[in-house]
């Protein structure tokens, strides 16, 4: 690399894809542990994509972890997909910043007294950006550019 700033080559973000212990708006509750196994097997190779539609890949996931709040995501919007200047935008206007997962189920208990679905053990099949997410608290928290010479950074925290 020459160290010359050549425009941005990647948005990076950072947040929450799920956040433990709370109902989602279809009455899913993830616990904790529920993305153990996924992430043993490989969940870290997940699609990024736009409003869960697979015909529209935005980027990457770099990372993913685990904390006691939820599920950490750390990832990179492609700025050459059209999709992704969109979001890209979107995210450093503060108008994107909801996350999502797409999953399947494996293991959960209904709680019919709170008519509530709690979640043991999850399949992750890809993380979105979204205008709505299920979860409320599941947010990009922080943004930078990558820009192509990488010798500078600019941070935004949302």
């Amino acid at each position: 690399m020459d160290g010359q700033e050549h425009g941005p080559a990647s948005l990076r973000f950072a947040g929450y894809a799920s956040v433990f212990h709370e109902a989602d708006s279809g009455r899913d509750v993830v616990m904790p542990g529920a993305f153990d196994r996924a992430l043993r097997e490989g969940g870290g190779s997940l699609p990024l994509l736009w409003q869960h539609e697979a015909r529209e890949p935005i980027g990457r996931v770099e990372r993913l972890g685990v904390d006691a709040r939820g599920l950490r995501v750390i990832g990179q919007v492609a700025l050459g997909a059209r999709r992704g200047r969109d979001a890209a935008a979107l995210m450093r206007a503060q108008a994107l910043t909801g996350l999502s997962i797409g999953y399947r189920v494996r293991r959960f208990e209904v709680d019919r007294k709170r008519r509530l679905r709690r979640l043991w053990d999850v399949d992750l099949i890809e993380i979105s950006l979204v205008t709505f997410p299920m979860q409320p608290r599941a947010r990009v928290l922080e943004v930078e550019t990558i820009v192509a010479s990488a010798s500078n950074l600019k941070t935004a925290e949302i």
